[in-house]
């Protein structure tokens, strides 16, 4: 383990520190594991298939509208909006779960 000095107060410190014990000032900056990395991209990626998913079932559901009579329009719209429903919930239990994941995967700095 070698000793570098600290570039505030001068003090030596460890290179394997994160902070300098003596003034504080940061050192250099704690990375994530392979586990916190893991479930940081499973994170953006899960949002971004959310949103794709969304975005093209409120699309496809828009398709064939116009071909429809009254009744059957009430019936499309009222089961879009069942979907949408079910979709967001889905998101927001997916976000929750990988979202305390990701929180207690970061990274240590101390």
């Amino acid at each position: 383990m070698a000793m570098i000095n600290c570039p505030e107060c001068s003090s030596s410190v460890s290179d394997a520190a994160f902070k300098c014990p003596k003034c504080g000032v940061q050192l250099r900056k704690p990375k994530r594991g392979f586990f916190g990395k893991l479930f940081k991209w499973s994170f953006v990626s899960f949002n971004i298939l959310m949103a794709v998913w969304l975005f093209g079932g409120m699309n496809a559901a828009s398709d064939g509208m116009s071909s429809l009579n009254d009744a059957e329009m009430a019936g499309a719209a009222i089961g879009t909006g069942i979907g949408v429903a079910l979709i967001f919930g889905i998101w927001l239990i997916g976000d929750i779960i990988l979202g305390l994941f990701v929180l207690f995967t970061r990274p240590k700095g101390v």
